[in-house]
């Protein structure tokens, strides 16, 4: 009896590589937008008259929709066709891009921004889902992923580089104008690479309880931890506000163990490991996240860095994630994830340690470089390896929940690590400021504890990743068949 044939590779076809490509251009313009207007915030400020207090929410607002519609957005792809929402999450992105640069007033930018990240949250589920669903098994599967996880840390960095580039340039108007063009690029190449798909439930049957439950839950979640810094951790409404998201979150899980049609099945959570790596993941982006908003500000603000040259000193870092990440992609294979997981994560406190110690008048070649360096090759395998974990023995009809999860966890990660770490630097510059130090000095005292925390919660990661699958990119259990893919496009 003949052995039975391995499963052709995908991959290794023009039309498998195009696809990947694709998908993780979608996954770069998403990620790359929750850190390249960064930047740009000072100019915004001038021409659109923000107050200081309200500049915030041209970030925060961005991650609120990105990270509080993310569940919604990734069942929904699973529930009514992937690519179909894929399109629609694209198009509101283009849009609300062009109406933010176009923005003469304040409230059009934070509106465009909020709008810009209900798209997000739409179209990266469903690119990670077809990913996951679309290459096979084995070493088809591990190295997408790898490739995937290299361009979510790379995006990261990149994002600042480009919003210096930009701001210098063009203006900080283009940070924004930059995406429609590429948007339209994306959809033509959704429509000619990517399968169509038929609903796979009727709207009569859509979880509404679990829906309203679950986003209300993690918009008020997120909002709560990026108006903790001004608002106080003890104060009254930050104590309200996340209390009434862990009120909603429970009446969520309430309501999906007892739905007949979940929004949120919690059978995932059987998928070994699951739980562990999306875990690793919020804790790991706490910390690595905020290095890059305490470097942009010590660059700026203490060694009067020009947004050009603040941006062009993330660079090695981006080049340093993009080698990790092959290397790291490759080793999937025969270590497994695990052990990636846990020797980036102190490979990358290790770096974060380093660069808790610049001085007041550091140098770029010895206080920031070596750190960069060493942060950006931690950085790599975690993101590779975690993304690997999180998706292994996932069924093929989950695939865009499992997504959702992870990348819901990135933003909560993100905007937790930002609340504590910003609650810690501005109390320790405070108190200098209040004993008569230099504004340098204690900005400086302040960024030391942040980053020195941000290294604690990635070494923290190493332990919790111990709990993670050791997944090598192979299913760990038998794919259910989804059966909303086609070959053929929507009629």
């Amino acid at each position: 009896m003949a052995a039975p044939t391995a499963a052709p590779s995908f991959l290794a076809t023009r039309r498998g590589r195009l696809t990947l490509a694709l998908l993780c251009a979608i996954a770069f313009l998403d990620f790359i937008d929750a850190s390249i207007v960064n930047i740009a915030l000072p100019h915004i400020r001038t021409d659109l008259h923000f107050s200081v207090q309200n500049l915030q929410w041209v970030l925060s607002g961005y991650l609120l929709t990105y990270g509080g519609f993310m569940l919604l957005g990734g069942r929904t792809g699973d529930l009514l066709g992937r690519r179909r929402v894929l399109i629609a999450g694209t198009v509101l992105f283009a849009a609300s891009s062009l109406l933010g640069g176009l923005a003469q007033n304040a409230g059009t930018l934070v509106g465009a921004r909020l709008a810009q990240g209900l798209g997000a949250a739409l179209m990266l589920p469903a690119a990670l889902s077809f990913l996951t669903t679309l290459f096979p098994e084995g070493k088809d599967r591990h190295t997408a992923l790898g490739v995937w996880g290299g361009v979510a840390g790379l995006a990261s960095a990149a994002g600042v580089f480009l919003g210096g580039v930009l701001t210098e340039g063009p203006g900080w108007r283009w940070v924004l104008f930059v995406n429609p063009p590429i948007a339209v690029l994306l959809l033509v190449a959704v429509a000619v690479l990517l399968p169509g798909a038929r609903r796979s439930a009727p709207l009569a049957n859509f979880d509404l309880t679990g829906t309203v439950l679950g986003t209300g839950g993690m918009l008020l979640l997120v909002y709560a931890l990026v108006k903790a810094p001004d608002q106080q951790w003890g104060s009254a409404k930050t104590i309200g506000e996340l209390a009434g998201a862990a009120v909603l979150l429970g009446a969520f899980l309430l309501a999906e163990a007892r739905s007949g049609n979940p929004l949120v099945p919690l059978s995932i959570f059987r998928v070994r490991g699951l739980a562990a790596a999306n875990v690793t993941q919020l804790i790991a982006l706490a910390g690595f996240l905020s290095m890059f908003f305490f470097l942009t500000l010590y660059m700026e603000s203490v060694l009067d860095y020009s947004p050009l040259r603040t941006g062009a000193a993330y660079l090695p870092l981006c080049v340093g994630v993009g080698f990790s990440a092959g290397i790291c992609s490759q080793l999937l294979a025969r270590i497994g994830t695990r052990p990636i997981i846990t020797a980036g994560a102190v490979i990358a406190a290790g770096g974060l340690y380093y660069l808790s110690r610049v001085p007041v008048d550091g140098s770029y070649m010895t206080d920031l470089f070596p750190g960069l360096m060493i942060v950006s090759f931690g950085l790599g395998g975690v993101f590779v390896a975690v993304t690997t974990a999180a998706n292994a023995g996932v069924p093929a009809d989950q695939a865009g929940l499992a997504a959702a999860l992870l990348n819901a966890s990135q933003q909560v990660g993100g905007a937790l690590g930002l609340a504590i770490l910003s609650a810690i630097a501005t109390a320790r510059t405070n108190h200098l400021l209040i004993k008569h130090a230099s504004a340098a000095h204690a900005l400086t005292s302040g960024f030391h504890r942040a980053l020195l925390t941000g290294a604690a919660f990635v070494l923290a990661t190493a332990v919790i990743a111990l709990r993670t699958t050791n997944s090598r990119g192979e299913q760990l259990e038998p794919q259910v068949t989804s059966p909303v893919l086609e070959p053929a496009t929507t009629p």
